[in-house]
């Protein structure tokens, strides 16, 4: 058995076993990766031959990575919210950078070791923060939706300093590789790059897709080639850009054509691959000989990006008007560094512009502010339900950006919480009786579309105690939350206990064993849609009306117009 393939075959094998304790634990995977790394590595007593092997594999890891961003990078997204997520983006950058800066000298680094760390503290992790937005069904939330702006802007800022370094000497001797010139012409280069990739993106390469996309196994070597060949010629000495730039370039090429999705799912198993080896990478190169020399700096820059990075945000959204809960969850959803900052240090240690020891310290930094922002995320509600009494500082009295409007004299009512699905049902059988509804959606969108239709709507969740004020919660007859996250069904059913008995609780779940802890909380009915649609259909079987399937499939197809 060759060397190579034993050592692949410990490291995978290794990040596989740490995947599945990763995964029962709620953390990210990346953790999984660098452990093992580290545990091969600086804690390990395996010395590896063919580093430089592995080494070329991560590259091409951290390749396939860009190539998925530029692929799924939209930037008609950043349209959707408009100057918000830009503005906070860009303010976001520029005071964490600086504060993260003054930190880092504070804690006795050098001028430009400091701005480097700050500069990679201002990085959120995408990966992370979709991942984790999308399991709690937040991703259409005013926060979620600013969050992932705001991380988007983050990209396309790294995408510049990719650009910029690229132009940095070589010579790890020199006190700086930086040049105005230099960066200048990078830029220019990068501008003309680009224009020429969206000039391609336009023309020629959506003809070649529309002929190759009806074969699955053509269009995917056909994006692998175009991947590698245009990476090849940036990386070239002719244009000298780093091959990261042109994983990039040939992921924004295809990124508008018909088959989008298609070379995304494909090219995904790929990418995981070499970006395992890229982390794993970084674990072994990670120096714990210094831990006595990074542990301290490393705890303090992690309560920076932990706390401080949160609070930086919640203030920039304060003074341009956002309600205290969605800067909190915004701020807390952006409490961690990104892979992008590994990215961005490891690049700037092979440029030989920071020591090993800075690898080290952003590489604990990672780990530290990964574990405990997961929790920080998943647990958003409940911390601001805790935290909501201090945080009061964070918010203008005139929160222009989310008016809450009256809805006059309630008495009686139904209050429908979450209308996107489930619930759009729901509120069309309750105006059909005629009965007097108000709704509470955290989509501001739904809330937009329902505020035409002339229903009386709430921005927010049941859990903020000024949305259950003004929805006079205590003075319904019946609440309808189609919301399945069961902690905020069990907090509405707690508070509806507390304040308003008489009221009728019907609440969402996804799975039998939130469902029975709804019911041991208090709630009159659960909704499983799982259940719900089994008996509608055995409905039709016991009754016979198969004939009557056109009328139902009719009904749907209106109501999915």
């Amino acid at each position: 058995m060759s060397s190579i393939f034993f050592e692949i075959t410990i490291v995978i094998c290794l990040v596989a076993l740490f995947s599945i304790i990763f995964k029962i634990l709620r953390q990210p995977l990346i953790l999984a990766y660098i452990l093992t790394g580290i545990i091969i590595g600086p804690l390990g007593q395996l010395q590896l031959t063919n580093k430089e092997i592995l080494q070329t594999m991560s590259e091409l890891g951290v390749t396939f990575l860009l190539f998925m961003l530029g692929l799924e990078l939209k930037i008609g997204e950043l349209k959707s919210i408009g100057k918000v997520a830009l503005t906070i983006g860009v303010a976001q950058i520029i005071f964490t950078t600086l504060i993260g800066s003054l930190i880092s000298l504070i804690l006795g680094f050098p001028i430009a070791t400091s701005i480097y760390i700050g500069l990679a503290l201002a990085f959120s992790s995408t990966i992370i923060v979709v991942k984790l937005l999308s399991d709690k069904r937040d991703l259409d939330s005013l926060y979620g939706k600013i969050a992932v702006g705001t991380l988007l802007v983050q990209d396309l800022f790294a995408i510049l300093l990719l650009i910029i370094f690229s132009s940095f000497s070589n010579n790890a001797g020199s006190s700086t590789g930086f040049s105005v010139i230099n960066s200048s012409f990078a830029l220019i280069k990068g501008f003309v790059l680009f224009g020429f990739v969206f000039f391609l993106s336009k023309t020629i390469l959506p003809k070649i897709i529309d002929v190759i996309a009806k074969s699955q196994e053509a269009l995917f070597l056909v994006s692998i080639a175009w991947l590698f060949g245009l990476t090849a010629l940036v990386s070239s000495p002719l244009i000298g850009f780093p091959i990261e730039i042109g994983g990039l370039l040939a992921g924004l090429a295809l990124a508008n054509s018909i088959a989008n999705y298609q070379i995304v799912a494909r090219v995904r198993s790929l990418r995981d691959f070499f970006i395992t080896i890229f982390f794993v990478s970084l674990g072994l190169s990670t120096n714990f000989s210094t831990i006595n020399q990074i542990i301290v700096p490393a705890i303090g820059i992690s309560l920076f990006v932990l706390i401080g990075k949160p609070i930086i945000i919640m203030l920039i959204m304060g003074i341009t008007g956002y309600r205290k809960r969605t800067s909190f969850l915004t701020g807390i959803t952006l409490a961690q560094i990104s892979e992008f900052s590994l990215i961005f240090i490891f690049l700037v240690n092979k440029l030989g512009q920071v020591q090993n020891e800075i690898v080290s310290l952003i590489m604990l930094v990672g780990i530290i502010s990964f574990v405990l922002s997961n929790y920080m995320i998943f647990y958003g509600n409940k911390l601001y339900r805790n935290l909501a009494p201090y945080l009061k500082y964070f918010e203008r009295k005139s929160t222009h950006k989310e008016l809450i409007d009256g809805v006059g004299e309630l008495k009686d009512h139904v209050v429908l919480i979450g209308v996107h699905r489930v619930g759009k049902s729901i509120l069309e059988a309750l105006r059909d009786e005629k009965e007097q509804v108000v709704t509470i959606d955290f989509n501001p969108d739904v809330v937009s579309e329902l505020k035409k239709r002339k229903v009386s709507s709430f921005f927010g969740d049941a859990t903020d105690l000024e949305i259950m004020e003004h929805a006079k919660l205590d003075d319904a007859k019946l609440v309808i939350s189609t919301v399945p996250d069961i902690e905020d069904n069990l907090h509405l059913i707690k508070e509806l206990n507390n304040h308003n008995r008489r009221a009728k609780i019907i609440v969402l779940a996804n799975s039998d064993d939130d469902a029975k802890a709804l019911y041991k909380a208090g709630a009159d009915y659960v909704i499983l849609p799982h259940l719900i649609g089994g008996k509608h259909i055995a409905k039709i079987l016991r009754e016979n009306n198969l004939d009557k399937i056109k009328d139902f499939k009719e009904k749907d197809l209106s109501y999915l117009n």
